[in-house]
């Protein structure tokens, strides 16, 4: 028998409410990822062409059962296995708790939605104390633009903006996350009071960044973006947006626990916007599911994104609250747990109620 080339990929779908999935679970007719309940499983297979099979759960275990093919047994695996999973391992966030949101904080004049807005000092740490008051599990502050078309920022210039507002927050005790690509920046932010890194480049920008991470042990968010903000809208050239997204983050978890790294400590982040246009982050956001499979917390980022208004004709990104809601909604809907937003208040207040709807 030759040696099986395909690769194999699973999607969950069809969350289910707790008390109706725990039942279900009891018979084997729905699968538990991450404490969510899902009825039905999309098996896909990619080699010379793309096959895509849809199954009832209790169907796909017969499958499993007569195929017992050994890459598809490992993925099953890696979906229903309960880990420690960020979101449920850590002090950061309340326990119990189905959803985390970080605010965004950009220290930045050219950010696409409010650059320039939080330069002062003293506006930036009313916005992130006002943030906490509304939600906010974590501050995410940003000191370069990482916008389509951004030029690359000196990390003495990024460190210059974000240094005074990182010390002062974290004089207040709040849960700072750092959005940079820099392991310069990521070392000074980590010691003056940073307590999770967000790298857009997936430690792909500076070799040494991997270094930082292993020596001070933080969590660290990698996101998927082909090429630098400068570059990666020519480069989103893709066979299939998705399952090219999802073999990017493997390979890039995969070399995080290579050196040293634990999975515990990993948030996977599919990239929306970042060299994706509208019809790819489409789709992007109808198979979020899929990289529950990655064996990580996903966090996803839509707030006020550009692909928005393809849809709904806003072109200014602060009127683009109700797509980032009916975005994140959906994201909820596939079991992704973290979110990242410029709105916190609203974005919890409809989570909150998500989750009261449908038993969560």
């Amino acid at each position: 028998m030759g040696i099986d080339s395909s690769k194999y990929y699973l999607r969950p779908f069809g969350l289910v409410e707790k008390n109706i999935g725990k039942n279900l679970f009891k018979r084997k007719k729905a699968i538990s990822v991450n404490s969510r309940f899902f009825c039905c499983i999309e098996l896909i297979v990619r080699k010379k062409k793309i096959i895509k099979k849809v199954f009832t759960v209790n169907e796909f275990f017969e499958f499993v059962k007569i195929e017992n093919n050994t890459k598809i047994n490992k993925l099953l695996n890696q979906l229903t296995n309960q880990k420690k999973k960020f979101l449920n391992n850590n002090s950061f966030f309340s326990k119990n708790q189905n959803h985390a949101i970080f605010g965004i904080l950009n220290i930045t004049p050219d950010s696409f939605s409010d650059g320039g807005e939080n330069q002062k000092l003293n506006i930036a740490l009313e916005k992130a104390i006002k943030m906490t008051k509304d939600g906010a599990d974590f501050i995410d502050i940003g000191g370069e633009s990482t916008r389509p078309g951004a030029k690359k920022v000196d990390p003495v210039l990024e460190c210059l903006r974000i240094l005074p507002v990182v010390q002062v927050l974290d004089e207040k005790n709040l849960n700072l996350s750092l959005d940079t690509r820099n392991s310069q920046t990521m070392k000074l932010g980590i010691l003056n009071g940073i307590n999770l890194i967000n790298d857009v480049s997936a430690l792909t920008n500076d070799k040494k960044s991997i270094e930082v991470l292993k020596k001070y042990k933080l969590p660290l968010i990698i996101m998927h973006m082909p090429g630098t903000p400068k570059t990666m809208m020519k480069k989103n050239n893709y066979k299939n947006v998705v399952l090219d997204v999802y073999d990017f983050l493997e390979e890039r978890i995969k070399f995080c626990e290579s050196n040293g790294l634990s999975k515990e400590n990993i948030i996977i982040d599919p990239g929306i916007g970042f060299g994706k246009d509208h019809q790819q982050n489409l789709e992007l956001l109808q198979n979020l599911s899929i990289f529950h499979t990655l064996g990580c917390s996903v966090m996803l980022g839509v707030s006020r994104k550009r692909f928005i208004s393809e849809f709904s004709n806003s072109v200014n990104p602060k009127e683009r609250l109700g797509g980032t809601i009916s975005a994140t909604l959906s994201a909820a809907k596939q079991g992704i747990e973290i979110h990242r937003v410029h709105d916190v208040k609203e974005v919890r207040q409809a989570l909150n109620i998500f989750e009261k709807v449908n038993s969560i």
